[in-house]
């Protein structure tokens, strides 16, 4: 059964999640050098094929795009080029990286740790991803 991917893109690391066969479950799969996105995609796609992607949208609080909007929308549109067949969706990710930063506190995670920022984005993923199962009832 496909999975659904959400993606928390950024400057220069992306956050991966993805649910299980039965979508119940978003699990943190890895964070990676946003440049090398999209083979990663592929060869993660040659083991594990997916039905959708859902990418985090950036914004301010007011609504109005942050400094990294350019860069996720150019992202989106070489996703579209590089997957036609596969649907994008956006969710909104404001706040992810708090909430995936308190988050790792609240776990236990050691304070060494914590100090990975390819920590926070694999976990804001993951928020991005259940937040999107949550809206669609999944």
């Amino acid at each position: 059964m496909p999975r659904i991917m959400a993606l928390d893109v950024g400057l220069k690391n992306t956050g991966i999640a993805v649910t299980d066969p039965a979508k119940i479950i978003a699990t943190g799969l890895a964070t990676v050098d946003t440049a090398s996105l999209i083979s990663f995609i592929k060869n993660y796609q040659k083991t594990e094929p997916i039905e959708l992607f859902v990418v985090g949208e950036s914004k301010n609080l007011n609504g109005t795009p942050m400094q990294a909007t350019p860069i996720i929308e150019a992202f989106v549109l070489e996703l579209q080029k590089s997957f036609p067949n596969i649907p994008i969706e956006r969710e909104d990710e404001r706040f992810t990286s708090k909430m995936a930063f308190r988050t790792i506190i609240e776990v236990g995670i050691k304070k060494q740790e914590r100090k990975q920022k390819k920590l926070v984005d694999k976990v804001a993923a993951v928020i991005i991803l259940q937040s999107y199962m949550s809206r669609k009832n999944l």
